[in-house]
């Protein structure tokens, strides 16, 4: 485990988690933000969409730690 903290909605959160967990798990799992949502789990049907720093990205395949 490691602990991460990562800003999210301009706040700022403390986590401890895996650093290979995806970003997805993290926010919803750890965090309770449960709006991201799990489709397809490859990064390709596009429903775990977030912005992270004004990119969209796939959060079901970036880790925490990137």
């Amino acid at each position: 485990m490691a602990a991460y903290s990562i800003n999210v909605n301009g706040k700022t959160r403390n986590v401890d988690v895996l650093p290979d967990t995806p970003l997805l798990w993290v926010l919803r799992d750890s965090l309770g933000l449960v709006g991201t949502k799990y489709g397809c789990g490859i990064a390709q049907c596009g429903a775990c969409t977030v912005h992270v720093n004004g990119t969209a990205v796939r959060s079901c395949s970036l880790p925490v730690s990137a």
